[in-house]
Parts: structure tokens; sequence; C-alpha cells
């Protein structure tokens, strides 16, 4: 074999070299991108999965733990806005005379005892629904309350203004009962002593009513 067919035949061994070598990598290359479409697939759909059950899960706890139950959309963010800004702000929409009025009662006594009863129960607290989203204000569940006390109005009829559900609002009247009992009953739910009595029998002969104790209609 001369030096000719022996370069010749080294050449075509490292061309078929080369070609092999190129036929390789490419099909690595191929097979290196299939496994990042499988990856990223395989991630997406994950993800997809993920998010589906999180929609459930967030659904599930919209849905309230009542079986059956419908509850809706308040928007109680507002709601508490609007009471603060009528009632509570600086300068509120409605004058004293008119919290007096809806509320029967001054503004600095309803903040009394809402500081009261807030301190004894957390549960007149803003806090946190199951999603995560703010609750009701203290404000909301105590203008629930006093609309009630004084008005008389049938809880369903809160909704509207306050955005409060009417099983929400009976909760917060039986909680604001036994708050108000266990925080001031020692002072103010007693029996009156001497007193009392002497104190009482005073304003009475004040206002023209000699021997009156206590009266709502002033006859007795």
């Amino acid at each position: 074999m001369n030096t000719s067919q022996i370069s010749s035949s080294s050449l075509s061994s490292s061309n078929e070299t080369d070609d092999c070598y190129y036929r390789v990598m490419a099909s690595f290359d191929q097979e290196q991108d299939l496994l990042f479409r499988t990856y990223a697939n395989n991630n997406k759909l994950l993800a997809e999965l993920n998010d589906d059950e999180e929609g459930d899960e967030a659904e599930s706890r919209r849905r309230g733990a009542i079986p059956g139950h419908i509850t809706y959309y308040r928007d109680r963010e507002t709601a508490a806005y609007n009471i603060y800004m009528d009632y509570f702000a600086e300068v509120p929409v409605y004058p004293e005379h008119k919290f007096r009025r809806r509320y029967r009662m001054s503004r600095s006594l309803f903040l009394r005892i809402a500081d009261a009863v807030k301190d004894h129960d957390n549960f007149f607290m803003q806090q946190r629904d199951g999603i995560g989203k703010p609750g009701l204000t203290t404000f909301q569940k105590l203008t629930a309350v006093f609309r009630m006390l004084a008005y008389g109005v049938p809880a369903d009829s809160l909704d509207e203004y306050i955005k409060i559900g009417e099983s929400t609002a009976i909760r917060c009247l039986k909680r604001f009962c036994r708050a108000v009992i266990e925080v001031f009953g020692e002072r103010y739910l007693r029996t009156p002593n001497a007193d009392d009595v002497a104190r009482l029998l005073y304003i009475g002969e004040e206002r023209g009513f000699p021997g009156m104790l206590g009266s709502l209609d002033c006859m007795h």
C-alpha cells in the first residue's frame, strides 16, 4: 500500500469518526431537548394541578363550614369605612345628636363600652376569615347590636348597610349581652343600695316628683 492510499484511508477513517461523533452528539442533543420539554410539561401540569387544588380549597373555605349553606359576597371593607365616616371620624357625616338618637347614647359612652367589651371578649376585635380577608370591625358588630336593641329591627335587615349576616348579627347580640353582664354587672346591674336610693329620690324631688324612686313614664 503506497503513501497516497494510506493517507486516503486515514482521512476516510477520520471523516467516519467525525460523522459518528456528530451523529452521537446530535442524538444526545435531541434526547436532551426531549427531556427538557418533558420536564417543562410535567412542571406545567403539576403547577396546574396545584392551582386547581388551591382553588378548590379556597372555594371550600368560601362555602363555609355548614354543608349546603349559601354564602354571599359582602363588601365588608366598604361598609366598615362608611360606618366610620358616618359616625366615628374626626368630623363625622352625622353630628352628635344624630349619633345619640340612633345609638341611644353619646359617642363617648359608646366608645367606652366598645373598648370594655372588646378587651373582655376578643370576638369583638376585627379578625381574618378563612381565606385571610379582614372580617367585621368592632364598630360593625356593635352597630348591628345597637340597631337591634335601639330600634328592635330583625337581624337580617342589617345586611344592607352593615354587611353582616343574620346569624352573625344574632351571635354578636348574644355575646354583647353576656359581656355587658360580666363587665358591668357588679356595678350597674345590682340592687340599689342606700346611697343609690337617696340619690334617686333627690333627683326626683329636684325635678318636681318628690318620693319617686324611678320611673319610665313619670307616673310611678
